[in-house]
Formats: structure tokens, C-alpha cells, sequence
């Protein structure tokens, strides 16, 4: 029996994914768990010309496990992730990394960045790993931002170390 591919293929395009999955299962026979519609269109539609016009030669086979065999492998081992240490309720983490380099928009350590914040005057030193602020140490200004406002909000923007809308 002579199969009109075009027609199939637009026949996938009305169905609906429950269809999909049925058809999946007639040309595959396996069922899948999938509900990712363009996924089972494509797979379906592949599935149905393979058939038709049938597969790879056994010439293109053995080509593509030659091609496999030869393949670049990874000879040295990914990068470690740094670790992630546990955070202290200030936003700091306990124990000791490298830390990262230090950003140039923030002024040196032992600077004291000021701003009044509803009638309050709020008090940040700079220190060479985090921010102090009502004897508490955190690690980032966004902390203390976050912390002062009870929302979070860029730490930089609000002490005035940005611009607002200025790319950072």
C-alpha cells in the first residue's frame, strides 16, 4: 500500500496530543509519556517517511559509527564547580573561599556609605568581605538594601553608587 506522506504529515498538524501519543504508539509501538506537541509531530513525522522511503543504508550506518568512533572525546575533566557554602542569617557565608574580584563600583574597605531611608539615617561600612550594618555582616548590598526595606532591591542603586537605568 502506497502511503501519501504530505497527506499524513498534515493529518499530524490537526491532531490533538492524546492523538499524537496514539499514533506515536501505532508507528513506534512503544507508548510515550511525552505531552510536548512539537516533539511528537516531528518524531511521528520522521518515523512515517523512514518507513515510506524507507531508512538509512547500511553504507550510511556503518559511516555514521565510523564517525562516532572517531569522535573527539573530552580528554581532560570539566572545570570543579567552586562549593557553595551554608549562608549565615546576615546573608554572609560561613567558612573561607577565594572570593570573587571585587566590584569597582564599590568605594574601598572602611568607607561608610550613608542614605536616610524614611527619616532614618542608615550607616553601611564597606568591609574587605561584605558590608557591615547595625552590627550585622552581610554579603551584599542588596542584603542590606533588602534588609533596610523589607524588599529586595539593587543594594547599589539604592545607596547611590548607580545611576538609574545605567548599565552595570
Amino acid at each position: 500500500m502506497e502511503i501519501n506522506i504530505p497527506k499524513e504529515l498534515a493529518a499530524l498538524q490537526r491532531m490533538s496530543v492524546s492523538q499524537l501519543r496514539e499514533r506515536y504508539a501505532e508507528v513506534f509501538g512503544e507508548a510515550t509519556a511525552t505531552g510536548n506537541r512539537t516533539w511528537l509531530v516531528r518524531r511521528i513525522a520522521w518515523r512515517i517517511q523512514a518507513n515510506a522511503e524507507g531508512d538509512l543504508s547500511e553504507r550510511a550506518r556503518q559511516r555514521a559509527a565510523e564517525l562516532a568512533r572517531d569522535a573527539d572525546l573530552r580528554i581532560t575533566a570539566p572545570r570543579a564547580k567552586p562549593a557553595v557554602l551554608p549562608m549565615t542569617r546576615g546573608g554572609t557565608r560561613t567558612g573561607t573561599l577565594a572570593q570573587p574580584k571585587s566590584d569597582d563600583r564599590l568605594p574601598p574597605p572602611g568607607t561608610v556609605l550613608t542614605r536616610k531611608y524614611k527619616g532614618v539615617s542608615v550607616q553601611v561600612k564597606v568591609l574587605a568581605q561584605g558590608f557591615e550594618y547595625d552590627g550585622e555582616v552581610y554579603g551584599s548590598l542588596s542584603a542590606v538594601a533588602k534588609a533596610v526595606t523589607g524588599s529586595h532591591c539593587s543594594g547599589h542603586f539604592f545607596f547611590g553608587l548607580t545611576e538609574k537605568g545605567a548599565k552595570s
